[in-house]
């Protein structure tokens, strides 16, 4: 995953964690761990949706940023519909980010530290010869 429950925390909170985790009946007045892993689990897959064409995955080192796109994600997965135009626009400005990055038109790592993608290599053309041609006629 790109972000922790501890990278949440340190965002959000415990308080506002509890709010948005502990769900489940009976109410523990402490932070849902399943619901958390689940919604940065949810958060991690969406993005690597958009990785997925450019880079090789899981990623070893993650650049930082995307530990901040996927708290952002999760907890706008976690407001569900209590989220509001604040939180939304939150989401849709890192939807267009990874939507630049899946593009190329945003480098998330240096080549040099970029893993290969496998099975790519060089593609090599064969234009074959002539069937017909001024030649033949």
């Amino acid at each position: 995953m790109y972000a922790t429950p501890q990278d949440m925390i340190d965002r959000l909170g415990t308080p506002r964690l509890v709010q948005l985790t502990d769900i489940q009946e009976p109410m523990t007045g402490a932070i849902g761990a399943v619901v958390l892993d689940r919604a940065l689990a949810d958060a991690t897959a969406e993005i690597d949706g958009y990785l997925v064409g450019r880079l090789a995955l899981p990623l070893a080192t993650p650049p930082a940023i995307l530990k901040v796109h996927c708290c952002t994600i999760a907890h706008y997965r976690l407001l569900g519909s209590t989220a509001g135009e604040g939180d939304r626009k939150a989401y849709e400005q890192v939807l267009a980010y990874l939507a630049k990055v899946a593009k190329g038109e945003i480098v998330l790592m240096p080549p040099a530290e970029a893993p290969a993608l496998q099975g790519l290599g060089p593609v090599m053309f064969d234009a074959g010869t002539k069937v017909m041609g001024r030649e033949d006629l």
